[in-house]
């Protein structure tokens, strides 16, 4: 059920959900790993609000182009018989491994607006720091307010069903109940 309830079920949905995700993945990975980098000032800060369009449209693209190599990984890591928050932990892990390892380099090229070879270079020693920064938004806190926003979408759309607080369907009929 958590399939159904917590996941985007057509295109726009899935566009809603992606939206929602690198929005805000965007506004807190990039500067984080910046401020990292260059440090914690405020004139850093501003200089990372500047390249944020262009690096969202580069996540876009890169989710674009990592999501069914992600699919395929997650697939191979999990059974289908396996819950709802496995397959999310596994595909959140390939999808971030995957996004990540594009990201450190790609990221620093709009970043630093110049392509050269000092983020493949320095890509060991920055890619684990990165990837970890990553990992825990995408966890902790773009999905699971991307989820959430899917999940009060789809019980708006279906208003026939009863919802729990739990957010598991309740049945309507009373198949329980001995009169």
């Amino acid at each position: 059920m958590d399939f159904y309830m917590k996941l985007p079920r057509s295109k726009k949905e899935f566009a809603i959900f992606m939206g929602i995700i690198s929005i805000i993945s965007v506004n807190i990975i990039a500067p984080l790993i910046t401020c990292f980098e260059a440090g914690f000032h405020l004139y850093v800060w501003k200089d990372v609000l500047t390249v944020l369009p262009f690096i969202w449209l580069s996540v876009i693209a890169i989710v674009l182009l990592t999501y069914i190599p992600a699919e395929k990984m997650t697939a191979a890591i999990v059974a289908e018989k396996d819950s709802f928050r496995s397959h999310i932990v596994v595909n959140i892990l390939c999808t971030v491994f995957l996004m990540s390892i594009l990201l450190t380099v790609i990221g620093t090229w709009i970043g630093t607006r110049s392509v050269t070879l000092e983020p493949i270079r320095m890509f060991f020693y920055k890619w684990p720091r990165n990837f970890a920064i990553s990992l825990f938004v995408e966890m902790c806190i773009a999905q699971p307010i991307a989820r959430f926003v899917i999940f009060k979408l789809h019980v708006w759309k279906d208003p026939q069903n009863n919802i729990s607080k739990n957010g598991a369907l309740e049945n309507n009929a009373s198949e329980n109940t001995y009169n």
